[in-house]
């Protein structure tokens, strides 16, 4: 997603999902070790991170703005062009 924020609300949005990711990841346990976190809560958090992303998807499509799974790219990278290359099979000679 772009770095641009469309209004303050899409900006809250997603520092609330930046400061979400980071508990998930501070309270994430090492393999085989119970969650310190109940199930109940992992769901809650789950469906906040789904709720995040469907208002902020809202948002960019209200303002007309790049689709959410744009990736960024260097500037002095090449553009991608598609070339379609008509291959034709050889005609037989005899």
């Amino acid at each position: 997603m772009s770095t641009e924020f469309h209004s303050k609300e899409h900006q809250i949005l997603a520092t609330l999902r930046k400061v979400l990711s980071a508990v998930v990841r501070d309270t994430t346990p090492p393999p085989g070790r119970p969650h310190v976190l109940r199930p109940a809560t992992i769901d809650d958090v789950k469906h906040c991170f789904m709720l995040i992303t469907a208002r902020e998807k809202e948002i960019i499509d209200e303002a007309g703005g790049t689709a959410m799974d744009a990736r960024p790219r260097y500037a002095d990278e090449p553009k991608k062009t598609s070339t379609v290359v008509q291959f034709t099979k050889p005609e037989n000679k005899d």
